[in-house]
This record gives C-alpha cells, sequence and structure tokens, in this order.
C-alpha cells in the first residue's frame, strides 16, 4: 500500500489518517501501542520528507495479512532528494530536529538507501506475543539508541 503526498505540510495529517486506516484494516486497533508508534512515525518521516525536500514523496505501509500475535509493520518514505539523513542535536528549546531521534528511538530496525530518483527512509516495527520476559523490543518499544541498521553513508535530517 502507498500514498502519493505533495511538498505541502498539510499532507502530513493526511499521511497520518491514511496510515490510521491502513492499520485498522489490518486488525492493529489504534488505541494499541504498535498503532500510535507507527502514526508517529508516520508524522516524523512525513513532515522530514514535505519541509525539508520541498519534493513529492511516497509512504508505503507494509502490513501483515492476517492479524497474528507476532507481526512486523514496516513504513517507507520514499522522496525525491538525494541528501542523506542525519540526526541533529537539537537543545531543550529547539521546536525541531527530533525526527530521526524518534525514529531511532521507538523504531526495533531502521536505516535508509539510495535509490535512482532520490532515497528511501525505512522503519519496522515488531508486535510480539505478550509474554513476561519481553520489556523491549515489541510494538515500538525499544529504548533510545537501541540497533538502527543504516544502510549506506552518513545520515542527517532532510
Amino acid at each position: 500500500m502507498q500514498l502519493e503526498i505533495r511538498p505541502d505540510p498539510a499532507e502530513v495529517g493526511r499521511a497520518r489518517r491514511w496510515a490510521r486506516s491502513r492499520l485498522a484494516g489490518s486488525g492493529i486497533q489504534a488505541d494499541e501501542p504498535l498503532a500510535e508508534t507507527v502514526i508517529l512515525l508516520v508524522s516524523e518521516l512525513v513532515t522530514n520528507a514535505v519541509v525539508h525536500t520541498g519534493r513529492p514523496a511516497v509512504v508505503r505501509l507494509s502490513l501483515p495479512h492476517a492479524m497474528a500475535e507476532e507481526v512486523t509493520v514496516r513504513l517507507e518514505v520514499a522522496d525525491r532528494s538525494g541528501r542523506a539523513p542525519v540526526p541533529r542535536c537539537a537543545d531543550d528549546d529547539a521546536t525541531g530536529g527530533r525526527g530521526l531521534a524518534l525514529v531511532d528511538g521507538l523504531a526495533d530496525r531502521w536505516g535508509w538507501s539510495v535509490e535512482s530518483t532520490g532515497k528511501r527512509i525505512w522503519c519496522e516495527l515488531d508486535r510480539c506475543a505478550k509474554s513476561p520476559e519481553v520489556t523491549s523490543g515489541c510494538g515500538g518499544a525499544a529504548a533510545y539508541g537501541g540497533g538502527a541498521a543504516v544502510e549506506g553513508l552518513a545520515y542527517e535530517a532532510v
């Protein structure tokens, strides 16, 4: 499933609504932590694409066909900018600059790759079977700094 977005900040809300409806269609409830985390990450990655590149982008969401206790949701945002994503260190008073830090802290895995027309930033979130031993890494509950799989060179918030 994919959604084409224009380089307009209003598209961020449209991307969130689109993702919510796709999650619900896959049996992932809106109040489930996994859904809330996916929506936050959609918001952050689409915002980066529309605000920092000024070019159209495509949002893709890969969801399970049948709900199971353990599933992986993959979110991708492809834009037409060749600039690599690089996290910034935002101070306490900054109103932006935390998008990739949120992706790194909430996703179970994330990275980016160069494409012929730009780049693709992706992240994956796992919904694991409920078990007392599972305290992080499931449903977007990973601790900040946990295991980003970065494909490519340097990265910068663009």
